[in-house]
């Protein structure tokens, strides 16, 4: 017992004499996102925010060095009454306080290595959602254990620091919705761009049921740190020969590695060797007796008719491998092919395909819109830092775009419905921006906030533009994409062009639904789809056999008499508004049953022989001609059965007009305005509004959903007999 005691006593000597070293072993250091001023006050809570919030705006007040008094003073104050409401005060109050601390924290070096920095955004995500104290998401929740150790309440990390010693820290319960994604991050420009916010947020919560989890996004960010310093330091030292231009930013290099190696293909002639891509030009230099040949310059910014699309290569020019990307312009004399081989699938190429394509639609976007040095290096800022997300995406999560999936903005905005319609937006939005030397520069008169180029300022805050630009802007508050409380024009295009997306999309998978497949199968589809047509035109031909005199007759004369009296005018307007009642009589008292499937009888089965001759090319041909007639049919049929009704309605609404048109315009008159319109239709001074009709009408075709179509077996007669 005496030498147990003399043990203790030892252990607590030890204890005490090394209480100091110990307690600096195992306590956090404090944060660097955080002011060390102890002379400012405790911040205090705000009464209208839940436990959590408060914590987030204590976090903000001592990163901005101000109390949280004069943050909730300076929200009342600066902005504009209608973001200061009773029901929105609370989110619109933390989105203020939210969006200052991230501005100037943006503005240090490194700030993306710093876990503090992915815990104080995911933070305010939660906050967002649960922003007031009437909130009973998080108000009832227990405090969880932090996932890294805590000090004493008076020394421990700040950034878990709370006035009233109820701060939430993260766990594995507690997701993010998309929402508050998209309201939170693009305010951090280099993690989220406001245009493929969503994109990001389905890329990252695809296996998570759509809500984000805080490793999930702390493994993005740290991926997205990984892939900017790289492309500062790992791939800044192989370039060195190449002589860029002021202002050129290496975005990628490929070919470095033995095992992976890239060909150019030009002819029948091939070489490997190492590719660069810039946000200028691609670069490719071949492999010479153990050194790099000069770099051959394939510039992407010029006007020079540029086409970048995937392509088939092999040796000696042959055509087996999907695994290349076609370069071909005005400078070169023939197609150049960039060949990415690998073994599985070609996920080397689409993505170099992705990422070239992003440079070349981004310069497009600036002669398209004849942009200014400053809003040209805004563009380029973009799309730059559009490239490392998706970098950063592909890299930790093994993720490749899709159609409308893709995480480059101007890629996206190829093929998104009102697509163009977020270009525009993006390009007023640009016009607006200041220059370089021009300060206060632009003034946003609701806010009274100067708008800068955000993506240059990030730019240069990550060390790849001159630091002169950020200290222009530093102590300049920078108005980005998204604003407290309101949502700005280019948010207010995103989400309609997503809204039509999802519709698209929807529409889509009908149309994949009722394809079928082999020739037989789809002529026995349009037979059944044409059936009343081909009923009218068999009563029609016999008509004109005369088999039948006395209604051959008939008709021969009631026709006549009918042109004679010039009611034959009246026959297509008759029939438009026969169809628009139709049409808008489902609609009424068909609005809620659905639609059954269009019934056919299937052919019978081939057999081997006859099947390997419909997979000749011509017959695959002609098999897709008809499928594309057959889903024009069934759409048609869709909107004729008020499948869809708003496209129904307006469908109707429209063959009324044109019916008015062509009951009291004479047909002279219509005729020539039908030949104006045809042969002017691509005059230079209506090319533009006649594309973007088109495109618009287009769109509309693509929501439009397919009638539903089953296929039954026929009755075997034989059989039953």
């Amino acid at each position: 017992m005496d030498t147990a005691n003399a043990k203790g006593g030892m252990w607590e000597s030890f204890l005490r004499n090394h209480h100091d070293s110990f307690k600096s072993l195992f306590q956090r250091k404090k944060s660097s996102l955080f002011a060390d001023d102890d002379s400012l006050p405790s911040p205090k809570p705000i009464p209208q925010l839940s436990p959590l919030a408060n914590s987030v705006v204590s976090r903000c007040s001592k990163i901005l060095q101000v109390s949280t008094e004069e943050l909730q003073h300076g929200f009342d104050s600066d902005l504009p009454l209608g973001v200061k409401e009773l029901l929105t005060y609370a989110r619109n109050l933390l989105e203020f306080c939210s969006y200052k601390a991230l501005q100037k924290v943006s503005r240090k070096p490194n700030y993306l290595s710093k876990r503090e920095f992915c815990r104080l955004t995911y933070d305010m995500m939660l906050a967002w959602e649960a922003p007031s104290v009437e909130s009973d998401t998080l108000q009832n929740e227990s405090l969880p254990s932090s996932l890294d150790g805590i000090g004493d309440e008076d020394e421990g990390s700040l950034f878990y620091s709370s006035p009233t010693s109820m701060a939430l820290q993260v766990d594995d319960k507690k997701t993010v919705g998309p929402e508050a994604f998209a309201r939170i991050a693009p305010v951090c420009v280099p993690v989220a761009d406001v245009i493929t916010v969503h994109n990001l947020f389905d890329a990252l919560t695809s296996s998570s049921g759509h809500r984000l989890h805080f490793l999930v996004y702390d493994k993005y960010i740290r991926s997205l740190d990984k892939v900017i310093r790289n492309s500062k330091t790992v791939l800044a030292p192989s370039v060195g020969i190449l002589q860029l231009a002021e202002g050129e930013i290496v975005l990628d290099v490929d070919g470095t590695i033995p095992t992976q190696p890239v060909l150019q293909h030009i002819g029948i002639s091939a070489w490997p060797g190492r590719l660069t891509l810039t946000n200028f030009a691609l670069y490719f230099e071949s492999l010479g007796v153990g050194v790099y040949e000069k770099a051959v310059r394939y510039d992407l910014a010029a006007d020079m008719k540029q086409v970048i699309k995937p392509d088939l290569t092999g040796p000696l020019g042959a055509r087996l491998f999907d695994k290349a990307v076609m370069y071909k312009s005005t400078s070169v004399a023939e197609p150049v092919y960039f060949e990415f081989p690998e073994f599985k699938a070609n996920s080397r190429r689409d993505y170099w395909l992705d990422i070239c394509l992003e440079i070349l639609h981004a310069h497009k976007f600036i002669r398209k819109y004849n942009l200014k040095e400053t809003q040209k290096s805004e563009v380029l800022a973009r799309a730059t830092l559009g490239i490392f997300r998706y970098h950063a995406v592909r890299e930790a999560f093994q993720f490749f775009s899709s159609h409308y999936k893709t995480l480059l903005g101007f890629n996206l905005a190829q093929s998104l419905p009102r697509g163009d319609m977020i270009l525009e937006t993006l390009s007023t939005r640009l016009t607006a921006i200041a220059g370089k030397g021009d300060i206060p520069g632009t003034v946003d008169t609701r806010r009274r906030l100067a708008i800068f180029p955000a993506s240059v300022v990030a730019l240069a805050c990550l060390g790849f533009v001159s630091e002169k630009v950020a200290d222009i802007y530093d102590e300049t508050t920078i108005v980005g994409d998204v604003c407290v409380g309101e949502t700005n024009p280019l948010e207010m295009a995103v989400k309609k062009s997503i809204f039509d997306t999802v519709r698209a999309e929807a529409a889509q998978a009908t149309v994949d639904q009722v394809k079928v497949e082999g020739i037989d199968t789809n002529v026995a589809v349009m037979k059944e789809l044409l059936f009343p047509a081909i009923e009218a035109a068999r009563h029609l031909k016999m008509l004109a056999s005369w088999k039948d005199s006395y209604r051959s007759m008939a008709f021969l004369l009631l026709t006549s008499y009918m042109i004679l009296r010039g009611w034959i005018g009246y026959l297509l307007p008759f029939i438009f508004v026969v169809l628009a009642i139709f049409m808008l009589w489902r609609r009424h008292f068909n609005r809620d049953r659905q639609l059954k499937a269009f019934r056919i009888t299937s052919p019978p089965n081939r057999n081997a022989v006859e099947q390997l001759i419909t997979l000749q090319e011509a017959i695959t041909q002609v098999e897709s001609l008809i499928q594309g007639g057959n889903i024009i049919l069934l759409k048609i049929r869709a909107l004729l059965l008020a499948l869809l009704p708003q496209a129904t309605q307006k469908v109707a609404i429209l063959l009324v007009v044109v019916a008015a048109v062509f009951a009291f315009v004479p047909p002279r008159y219509i005729i020539v305005m039908i030949f104006v319109e045809l042969f002017t239709r691509q005059m230079p001074y209506r090319k533009e509004s006649s594309d973007k009709w088109f495109r618009r009408v287009r769109e509309w075709w693509v929501r439009i959903p397919a009638a539903p179509v089953q296929l039954i077996k026929p009755v075997d007669v034989k059989k039953n007999k």
